[in-house]
Formats: structure tokens, sequence, C-alpha cells
């Protein structure tokens, strides 16, 4: 099959099954280049990862691009971007169509609440994942940005420049060419 085709099926598939946003889609897309394709070794995911929640935009889209880019320049970009994105956008399509048909349904209701804790689940899953590959100081570090940001209002932008700049600082002090 053909590469471009092979990574537009694998993250159509991806948005496809993946209900919740683009923080659902992270232990998909893992599965997906990580564990069946092999594309992308594990660490540099979750660089790509870091990258993907710094820049604008959904997290979901952003690792696609970055994906395709990483695999295939702009035109892998493209590609993966277009997988992922075409089954949101067509479901969110007929849901417009039909939703004045179907608001007030008691079953589509009923779905809708029996999905949000699955939701929850799965965006708790990468997390998860993430500080198993992590130092147990670096744990203690997500923890307490988390309870920042949370609990003391603080701007995840503010503590994002912050860690880039500690990051930069450290490996400047151990002598890594920054």
């Amino acid at each position: 099959m053909n590469r471009y085709l092979q990574l537009f099926f694998s993250f159509l598939k991806i948005g496809v099954f993946t209900f919740g946003g683009g923080y659902a889609m992270i232990p998909i897309i893992e599965k997906e280049v990580i564990d069946n394709r092999c594309w992308i070794e594990r660490k540099e995911f979750l660089d790509l990862l870091t990258l993907a929640q710094s820049a604008p935009g959904p997290i979901s889209l952003n690792t696609a691009v970055f994906v395709g880019y990483k695999l295939y320049g702009y035109r892998g970009a493209l590609t993966a971007l277009a997988g992922v994105v075409l089954p949101s956008f067509l479901i969110i399509l007929t849901v417009a169509i039909f939703f004045t048909q179907i608001r007030h349904n008691q079953i589509v209701d009923a779905a809708f609440k029996g999905i949000r804790p699955i939701v929850v689940a799965l965006m708790f899953a990468p997390a998860l994942g993430f500080a198993r590959s992590i130092s147990g100081v670096a744990t203690a570090v997500a923890a307490a940005v988390a309870l920042l940001i949370w609990y003391a209002g603080i701007s995840p932008i503010l503590l994002l420049l912050a860690g880039a700049v500690i990051g930069i600082l450290l490996a400047a002090r151990r002598g890594k060419e920054v």
C-alpha cells in the first residue's frame, strides 16, 4: 500500500474510533504509531506530545501533523491531518443536519451521559502512561504543576514558559549545548 494511504488510513481509523476529543485520542495514536506501525519511538512520541501540547490548536491535530511531518514532510503532515479530521467533520456535519430532530431524544441524552465517564478515563490513561516513563522528580513536578493550575489558577502558558526556561538553564549548567 502507498505510504501516504497507509498514513491516511491509520489516522482515519484514529479519528473514527475516538470519542472525547484530543486527549482521548492520545492512547490510540500512541498504540498506532508506536506499537502497530513502529513509526516513532516512545521517547520521541513523548517529545512530540510535549510540542503538540505547547503549540496552538487541538493536541490530536497537532500530534497528527507532527507525526506526518516526521515521517514524510509536508505531504505527510497534510495526509495525517486529513485522515484525523475527516471523520469528525463528517460526524459533526451529520449531527448538525439532524440535531434538531434528536436533541430531546432520551436515548441520545442517556448515551451521552454514559460516554462522559469513559472520556474522563481516556484522558487520564495517557497521563498515567507518561508518569511511568518519567523519573520520580519529574512526576512530582508534574503533580505540583497540576495543583498550581487547578488550585492557584496559574496560567498553563506561564508554567510552560517557566518549564522551558528552567530546562534550558539546567542544560546549560550541565554543559550541554542549548
